[in-house]
């Protein structure tokens, strides 16, 4: 039983088809951001949605899209629903033990300005997050913080997708640019100089429209220095090094040079006035009593002691997100060294790749090649297992009783059944999609515009990643696709493959994915729609932006353009 990828299933009417494969799109749109149905709803009605039109309109036998559905759920899975659950319950583990009021006592002691919280958490700590680990753990970790340090739940989680634009296209220690590479032909360090020939301008323009979207302009002038300092870091650094030493490390650089330079800014620079929302006056108001800031004040070992279970993580996802390492503890390793042909021994006892029945190699690609398909379980290899061994750790630190450990990860697990399930059903819908050639027909029919086509090429990947919930896949998925169409019309193939990169990261905030993943770190179960309709417009609005720059360097700047 073999399926043949077919682009334009409705004979001669590539706009026509690509209208119906647009209907799931639209559908989870309409679902979320005007139905305001609960997401795991609209996420169940547009897989069955698109498991309709992949077998009545682009003929796939039946069996195949639904076991494509099977390997997306899987994937939902591992490894993105065991971030979420391993992420969520370090950062519990630090509230049931107290030790969060301290984490909250030292961030408020640089600043109290809900401004320059921001500024530290959510975009700088979080592109620390996302260069190190990716797939949802930056979200998931710094918005739980904002909501400790007591933002509402619905703007950190907001705020905190919203800054994750910045580094997503070098997430993951570069893994979207290198991912790229593969299928294009191109050199990564190509890609990467031509991303960081584009997104630094996101990077500087972030931290601003970050505080605007926070408390207004009149509020974002009081603190331009501060934002000044966080984006100008942020944004020269990443630009240097992903000109300079490649796509592996412009988000942790850059992430750490602007979070130290701006905690050293604010040492020896404060605002006029202190920025708190207004449930902290009510507060502050309905006790004069209780101060808005901790009275007590904590020793150096107390704070640290506080921070070790992030300290700890962030050493941990680091060390995994190390290619060489991360092939041994997925069991791919190939070399000499002792202790990683230990740990590859490992990985490939916990590893479990099995093809998927009856799809593997049965969905011919449109260059008549038989796409692989697996049901990815590598256990020890995923950044969910390193915040576990955090957490495990972290029960030691702080001296918290197995059973104590095991109820708030049952109480966890418990909170994120609906999170999880989601997920789950987000990306079987995109991997049935994917598929089927949904994707791939709407991609085509934005490749015809022509002489606008450096204008809609950040679009692409948009679109890749708000259907897959990942810059990587939506590179690899368009990357060919990509070069070719620029090829045709005489556009650099190098800048419409940045393109699809930096348009990426502007949906990743819409993505599905990163809706649930962020809802169940805040607590915002069942509020999904509130939380799409917060972002969607911001993310209209940036991929605006990088679509009118691509357009600029491809008419206007071509020099920017590597050589």
């Amino acid at each position: 039983m073999k399926y043949v990828q077919n682009f334009i299933p409705l004979e001669n009417h590539l706009f026509l088809s690509a209208l119906i494969g647009l209907i799931p799109i639209a559908f989870f749109f309409w679902a979320l951001a005007i139905k305001r149905m609960a997401a795991y709803k609209a996420s169940l009605f547009t897989l069955l949605i698109s498991l309709v039109i992949s077998v009545t309109v682009y003929r796939m036998p039946v069996t195949l899209p639904i076991m494509s559905a099977t390997q997306g759920a899987i994937y939902g899975i591992i490894p993105i629903g065991w971030i979420i659950v391993t992420s969520v319950f370090l950062y519990k583990l630090t509230v049931k033990t107290g030790q969060f009021d301290i984490i909250r006592n030292s961030v408020v002691s640089i600043t109290e300005d809900r401004r320059l919280q921001a500024l530290l958490v959510a975009f700088s700590f979080g592109a620390f997050l996302e260069g190190a680990a990716g797939f949802g753990a930056p979200v998931a970790i710094s918005a739980a913080l904002l909501v400790g340090l007591g933002f509402s739940p619905l703007y950190a989680a907001g705020i905190c997708l919203l800054a994750n634009t910045a580094p997503v296209a070098f997430g993951a220690i570069g893994s979207p640019i290198i991912a790229m590479a593969g299928p294009t032909g191109v050199p990564a360090l190509e890609i990467s100089k031509m991303v960081g020939r584009q997104l630094p301008f996101i990077s500087l323009f972030i931290p601003l429209y970050l505080i605007i979207v926070m408390a207004g302009f009149k509020k974002a002038k009081e603190v331009l220095p501060a934002i000044a300092v966080s984006g100008l870091s942020f944004a020269i650094t990443q630009y240097f090094t992903s000109n300079f030493m490649g796509p592996e490390l412009p988000d942790v650089l850059s992430a750490l040079v602007s979070l130290v330079v701006l905690a050293i800014f604010l040492k020896f620079w404060k605002p006029k006035s202190i920025f708190r929302f207004s449930h902290d006056e009510a507060a502050a108001t309905l006790s004069s009593s209780k101060s808005i800031l901790p009275a007590k004040t904590y020793t150096k070992w107390e704070i640290g002691k506080a921070w070790s279970p992030f300290i700890i993580l962030t050493i941990l996802i680091t060390i995994w997100g190390i290619p060489q390492i991360k092939n041994a503890l997925t069991g791919h390793y190939i070399g000499t060294n002792g202790v990683l042909k230990v740990l590859n021994h490992i990985g490939s006892w916990l590893s479990f790749n099995p093809n998927v029945p009856w799809l593997n190699n049965h969905v011919i690609n449109g260059n008549g090649a038989p796409i692989a398909a697996t049901y990815k379980l590598e256990l020890l290899g995923a950044a969910g297992t390193a915040i576990l061994i955090a957490a495990i750790v972290t029960k030691f630190i702080l001296k918290i009783s197995w059973k104590q450990w095991f109820s708030v990860f049952n109480e966890t697990i418990q909170e994120l059944k609906l999170p999880v399930l989601t997920i789950v059903l987000v990306v079987a819908f995109a991997y049935v999609m994917n598929s089927s050639g949904m994707i791939t027909t709407l991609a085509l029919a934005l490749a015809k515009t022509g002489a606008l086509f450096p204008f809609f090429s950040p679009v692409l990947g948009w679109l890749g990643v708000f259907i897959t919930g990942s810059d990587t896949s939506s590179n690899v998925l368009f990357g060919a696709l990509q070069q070719v169409s620029a090829q045709s019309i005489g556009m650099n193939p190098i800048l419409a493959l940045a393109a699809n990169s930096s348009g990426g990261v502007t949906g990743k905030m819409i993505s599905p994915q990163s809706i649930a993943v962020a809802c169940a770190a805040t607590g915002l179960i069942g509020k999904e729609s509130e939380l799409f309709r917060f972002t969607i417009k911001h993310s209209l609005f940036l991929l605006l932006i990088v679509c009118v720059i691509t357009f600029i360097q491809s008419t206007f700047l071509t020099g920017m353009i590597p050589k």
